[in-house]
């Protein structure tokens, strides 16, 4: 049953906060960002159901499944842009990393609220995306007791996909449904009721661990560095020559050669690596999943 406004930490007023609109700026941003503070610290005691989540995603992925991000109004955005930010940081197929917004992507650049209490449109949207088990549905609720995401999140785990809920509200319905409750409880917001403060940022620090989690471990990164960076333009061809200088410890003419000759990053680190020539690095990281460390390793992919 869902909790009245009195009783959802995310609605509650903040004391520490009172008189906000009388305090000075300085004020304001010294308050705001003691209250900030508190968001990592919450994030530290969620760490262990954050790593069960990273993996189940990186399972999932490495089998042909896809996270689905769910989420309303702010929560919706968030996921959204992770979603977003992927295939540009990974090289990833869009496929891998999906989401869902209440209000579709016209809710991305305005508020369209009365679709967050709609549990129809929830079951119809994730339906859509035909959720099974090879996929992993992570539903993003402060409150966790928003009816479109939980609706949403219920259905997929009937089909049998693994669920996560991320919310800032302890015992709410999100985290009673999900397999995986990730529950960051950051306390009132500095306005009250304003969840794209702490508990937005939350869930921005979460998801950034869950998509960087699992796609680290799959090999999609070499050390830190984003070794699948399509070179798309000159600020992404300068950053390709910047890494291989770095990973491969070769000067900037020598890069900027192998690059040419190769195409991409990571064909042309696993050639530095083993001296194979362009075919056969292709056919090292096709072999190995495209894992450049494993190809480099001469070692298969997992689900090979």
């Amino acid at each position: 049953m869902a909790k009245s406004a009195r009783e959802v930490r995310t609605e509650q007023a903040n004391r520490a906060a009172a008189g906000l609109d009388t305090k000075s700026t300085l004020e304001i941003v010294r308050l705001m960002n003691r209250e900030d503070a508190k968001v990592v610290r919450a994030i530290r005691r969620a760490l262990p159901q954050i790593v069960d989540a990273i993996e189940r995603i990186a399972i999932a992925l490495e089998h042909g499944g896809s996270l689905i991000y769910v989420g309303t109004g702010t929560s919706g955005r968030i996921g959204a842009l992770d979603a977003s930010e992927c295939p540009p940081t990974f090289s990833s197929r869009p496929s891998m990393v999906q989401y869902l917004i209440a209000g579709g992507t016209r809710a991305l650049g305005e508020a369209t609220e009365a679709n967050e209490d709609s549990p129809e449109l929830g079951l119809r949207d994730i339906a859509a995306k035909r959720p099974s088990r090879k996929d992993v549905v992570v539903a993003l609720s402060a409150s966790g007791q928003t009816p479109y995401t939980l609706a949403a999140l219920e259905c997929a785990r009937r089909k049998g996909a693994a669920t996560v809920g991320v919310t800032s509200n302890p015992g709410s319905p999100l985290a009673r449904a999900a397999e995986i409750a990730i529950v960051v409880d950051v306390g009132p917001e500095v306005v009250a009721g304003s969840t794209r403060l702490k508990a937005g940022t939350a869930q921005k620090m979460v998801a950034n661990m869950l998509t960087t989690g699992a796609f680290a471990k799959l090999g999609y990164i070499y050390g830190n560095l984003m070794v699948n960076v399509h070179l798309k333009n000159s600020k992404l061809r300068e950053r390709g020559v910047g890494i291989l200088e770095k990973a491969a410890g070769i000067d900037r003419a020598a890069a900027e050669q192998v690059l040419a000759e190769a195409g991409s990053v990571q064909v042309a680190l696993v050639m530095l690596k083993t001296r194979l020539s362009v075919a056969q690095a292709k056919h090292r990281l096709k072999q190995a999943g495209g894992n450049v460390r494993q190809a480099i390793a001469g070692r298969g992919s997992k689900g090979a």
